[in-house]
């Protein structure tokens, strides 16, 4: 099998080579062949003078130059996604008897800059890179073929997808999508929007902590703030709160947390409100029994970190304010950029008696060498 051939430096192989995904651009020799490959070639990496790496997908344009898929030199088409998405798919078939879940985790399930969640027999698909992008063709029928779903969907956004040179867009790329689409999670059903909702359609990732949060909402007022579609307050309501306010900037969100409560049979103890949630929980001093705050990440890249970290301790203290004595109060972030260290350093303060800190549940494990990979932070209180 004949490939480009990128070559890594001599001494700079030290971490692809125990077992890091990327290789950075000044870590290749990039001469004239290699910056005139198209964004997205598969290539053979190998380096300078000595051994070959395996197989990657490759832009010559942007900072993470190489991203290894094989250690091997192998053909990446139908079949050999056939096997990771096997591997993927019996991971998650050991936590999940439902098909609902995030059936690949890019990186840390070997399929770097590919997303994919599962919604039953409709799949959602982010190809964040040029080369996953290329790949598509063979990307689409493996995944038919391990899952047997009647529909793939593509929804791509953000600014990665901007800096591999590919354009925002959302699309059915096989099948075609039912006039709604419902999942099943933590007992209760949740409408979900594949094409046009946020991220792709909805926030796997948080399951367990609604799962943990729920089991105070009996009897309280809850406040789901950036709510979303409705994840946390809807089991809160399922689980015999006394009345759940949703609030988000985002109308379509809201008209999906509407259609949830209707389906779950709890819309008489729902309000919903669009808006600013700072704003509306600078007018509830000392109202929730359950306070739930879960923002869009406040820190995008690394010149955001200190407004951004300033903007959730913000966030913190006029939560807390608006939590009842002894109340419970949930703030997370998705912010990869701050670690855990900096971040709960601000949202802790003046906040008593931390409870518990999670991330993100097992459909979306973490690549040991990529820290940035843990992005889900959750931290619990309990208000004196």
């Amino acid at each position: 099998m004949k490939l480009p051939v990128i070559t890594v430096l001599a001494g700079r192989d030290k971490r692809v080579r125990s077992g890091y995904p990327w290789v950075y651009s000044n870590e290749i020799q990039m001469d004239q062949n290699a910056k005139a490959l198209p964004p997205g070639s598969v290539v053979k990496l190998q380096v300078e003078g000595g051994p070959v790496l395996g197989t990657a997908i490759f832009n010559p344009h942007t900072l993470i130059a190489a991203r290894r898929l094989d250690k091997e030199v192998v053909a990446i088409d139908t079949a050999w996604f056939v096997a990771r998405f096997k591997a993927a798919l019996a991971v998650r078939e050991r936590f999940y008897k439902e098909p609902y879940y995030r059936l690949v985790h890019a990186e840390a399930d070997g399929l770097p800059g590919l997303i994919v969640d599962r919604y039953g027999d409709v799949l959602t698909v982010q190809a964040n890179t040029a080369g996953m992008d290329k790949l598509l063709e063979a990307i689409v029928p493996a995944l038919q073929q391990v899952t047997g779903a009647q529909c793939v969907v593509l929804n791509r956004s953000g600014p990665a997808v901007q800096q591999e040179g590919l354009t925002e867009e959302s699309r059915v790329l096989a099948g075609v999508l039912p006039a709604e689409v419902s999942i099943q999670e933590n007992g209760i059903v949740y409408k979900v929007d594949p094409v046009n909702g946020q991220k792709t359609g909805w926030f796997y990732d948080q399951r367990e902590n609604r799962a943990y949060l729920a089991q105070f909402a009996k009897g309280q007022k809850v406040f789901d703030g950036y709510c979303y579609a409705g994840g946390f307050g809807m089991l809160s309501a399922h689980q015999d709160a006394e009345s759940v306010t949703f609030v988000d900037a985002s109308a379509a969100a809201l008209e999906l947390a509407k259609k949830s409560a209707e389906a779950n049979g709890v819309a008489s103890k729902c309000t919903f409100t669009k808006g600013d949630v700072m704003e509306v929980l600078a007018s509830s001093p000392g109202t929730f029994g359950l306070m739930i705050v879960d923002p869009p990440a406040f820190i995008k890249n690394k010149k955001d970190m200190a407004a951004g970290l300033k903007g959730y301790r913000k966030l913190a203290r006029l939560a807390a304010a608006a939590t009842a004595p002894g109340g419970v109060l949930a703030i997370c972030t998705c912010s990869h950029h701050a670690n855990l260290a900096e971040w709960s350093e601000e949202v802790a303060r003046g906040i008593a008696r931390l409870l518990r800190t999670s991330g993100a549940g097992p459909d979306h494990p973490v690549h040991p060498l990529l820290p940035e990979s843990a992005y889900l932070k959750c931290q619990v209180f309990v208000l004196d």
